[in-house]
């Protein structure tokens, strides 16, 4: 089947990757010349693992192609997945001006069928609002129909994901538009096994702001635990393994640390608030879920000021600036809430990320950037653990401690037994943990 996906993003193109792997014909559109012209030299505008490689493999197999022609794509295919930005507007909620250009360039160029789907993650009856606007800029009479088809990737493991996901979420309103959608994950169920679960759109377009909400109330509440853990000598580790072995709670998400951040948790919690909001419901807990996270990272920096006393003109290593590791993706990442404040306060900071310092750097131009870990370490007062990278578990111990003009370490990932790092010799300071 021929497929467009508008939108080179992370969930764009690597779901149109996947689409022409298991054997569609499949053209990724983008606004952006500057991809388009990177992904028709096979080079990536962003970082998964092994996506480089499968785009590479069905580029040359003939399966995938590329254009910044919106009409170009509306001629290509019947369906159309629209994966575009849906970026935090005013007081949070979801600015869907790309959803809605998207329609309505569709519909002023379609001769004939077309099926929109929704694969970016918008606020409930946003497919009605897609549908009015195709409706409007239609010239002739056509028949169209809007889907909803959210995604849910995980960065880092997002190719894993779209080959082996857990369910496939369709909102559907015409046994036409489920035929084709069933048709296009036919392989993809086969494959995984997984259920492709049918619903209206409304309920689909709450399924994703819904799921990924409670992962982050998930991530506050062990977060919170953590503060009383800290207070109370236990230790949250011990805790969570406990709540985690009640199949009905469940281990995963259950790390305390410095807090989740990424394109997705952040965004998508403040767009469930603000559309409850509109709809009439005060969501409190998801108010409070924002406050912790928050606080989380307030209450890390707080660990720096009492061990450091006097921040200015300390050397500070920080060690990932990756919202988690696996990618390069910086968006609402630890690191943008720390560097500023350590900044302020006069500290020189050496930055080290094995793969996301040059987006990072695009926000913050002029620091200083690492490459080795030994050498961004050196001499430094004090290391800050931001990203749990495996080259960060793995460090030596005994050549950091050497490499340092003080022992000090902040672990906001709790990568380390305290034990074994204080034994080394090291002040450590982590998460929930005595």
């Amino acid at each position: 089947m021929n497929i467009t996906v508008v939108g080179t993003g992370y969930v764009g193109l690597v779901t149109g990757t996947c689409f022409a792997d298991i054997g569609h014909n499949v053209m990724c559109v983008d606004n952006d010349a500057r991809k388009i012209d990177m992904l028709r030299k096979l080079k990536m505008p962003i970082y998964e693992e092994d996506l480089e490689d499968l785009v590479r493999k069905n580029v040359e197999a003939g399966r995938m192609h590329f254009s910044t022609s919106i009409n170009e794509g509306t001629d290509f295919a019947e369906v159309l997945f629209i994966a575009v930005g849906t970026p935090p507007g005013y007081r949070g909620q979801a600015n869907l001006s790309y959803v809605e250009q998207v329609g309505r360039q569709v519909a002023e160029h379609m001769t004939s069928y077309r099926l929109l789907v929704e694969k970016s993650t918008v606020p409930v009856n946003t497919g009605e609002q897609l549908k009015r606007t195709v409706t409007k800029y239609l010239r002739e009479d056509i028949p169209f129909d809007v889907a909803s088809n959210p995604e849910f990737l995980r960065e880092g493991t997002a190719l894993k994901d779209a080959f082996q996901p857990d369910r496939i979420v369709i909102g559907v309103e015409s046994e036409r538009a489920a035929s084709l959608l069933r048709n296009i994950y036919e392989p993809v169920v086969k494959r995984s096994g997984c259920e492709l679960l049918e619903m209206n759109m409304a309920s689909a377009e709450l399924t994703k702001h819904a799921s990924n909400s409670f992962l982050a109330t998930k991530i506050s509440f062990i977060n919170a635990v953590s503060r009383v853990c800290e207070l109370a000598g236990a230790n949250v580790e011990q805790v969570a393994h406990g709540m985690g072995l009640d199949h009905r709670i469940g281990s995963r998400f259950l790390n305390a640390g410095v807090g989740y951040g990424g394109s997705c948790f952040p965004k998508d919690v403040d767009a469930f608030v603000h559309l409850s909001d509109q709809l009439g419901y005060n969501f409190q807990l998801l108010r409070e879920v924002q406050k912790i996270n928050q606080a989380q990272r307030e209450h890390l920096m707080q660990k720096i000021q009492h061990e450091l006393w006097v921040i200015e003109n300390k050397t500070i290593a920080v060690l990932g600036l990756a919202f988690k590791p696996g990618t390069d993706d910086v968006r609402e990442a630890p690191s943008l809430y720390f560097i500023p404040q350590l900044l302020e306060a006069g500290a020189h900071l050496r930055l080290w990320d094995p793969i996301a310092s040059p987006k990072f750097e695009e926000i913050h131009p002029g620091l200083d950037y690492r490459t080795d870990i030994m050498d961004t370490v050196q001499g430094a007062d004090l290391v800050l653990i931001l990203t749990d990278w495996p080259e960060v578990r793995d460090i030596d111990l005994d050549k950091l401690k050497d490499a340092m003009r003080t022992p000090v370490m902040i672990d906001g990932r709790n990568i380390f037994d305290p034990k074994s790092v204080r034994e080394k010799g090291f002040t450590y300071y982590s998460v929930g943990r005595p």
